[in-house]
């Protein structure tokens, strides 16, 4: 199977069972997820958003994929620009992870709030993010009401400080503590 196409799985011949969309997003209430904020600029103009659907893909080369709703009016934004900051957050960021989750606030609003650096990609990352991964988006693929975003990591930059990342559960935040790499002799 080639790695850089989709293949598609031919549907089972049985019907599944009808499940709700209140009883999926009740179930993916109880996945605990990181929370990041998501932010792209270029010719489709400057935007973000506060996101829970991410997830490591390959070391090899680095990848990360990122859901993003195609409703979303930021969406064509990340698709024109081609590129995608992603900041993971930490305790600290919790009022910031709710003003980039607004719909009614606006784009340059939401830069106002935090401290920004440019990525290579010219994304904007928070300077004190937990983690700040500056990508290419790669490939795309639809399923429902999203894109899958696999976005090939150009750079990655930690906080060494951080003492808490930042997760989304039962929707509401929480702290887990930063286990720190052991130095060795």
């Amino acid at each position: 199977m080639p790695h850089d196409a989709t293949t598609l799985l031919p549907q089972n011949s049985f019907k599944a069972p009808f499940v709700s969309q209140d009883l999926f997003r009740e179930a993916m209430s109880l996945l605990g997820a990181p929370v990041v904020l998501v932010t792209t600029d270029g010719p489709g103009g400057k935007q973000g958003l506060t996101v829970s659907a991410i997830s490591s893909v390959s070391d090899t080369p680095p990848t990360v994929l990122v859901c993003l709703n195609r409703s979303n009016r930021s969406h064509q934004a990340f698709l024109k620009n081609g590129v995608i900051g992603i900041s993971v957050l930490s305790p600290v960021h919790h009022e910031l992870a709710r003003v980039f989750a607004s719909r009614s606030v606006e784009p340059d609003e939401k830069f106002a709030h935090g401290s920004w650096t440019l990525g290579e990609t010219g994304s904007a990352l928070l300077s004190d993010a937990l983690v700040t991964l500056d990508c290419d988006i790669d490939a795309i693929h639809s399923a429902g009401t999203h894109d899958v975003l696999f976005c090939g990591v150009k750079s990655i930059s930690t906080n060494t400080d951080a003492e808490h990342g930042l997760a989304w559960f039962s929707r509401d935040f929480h702290h887990l503590p930063v286990k720190l790499p052991v130095k060795r002799a």
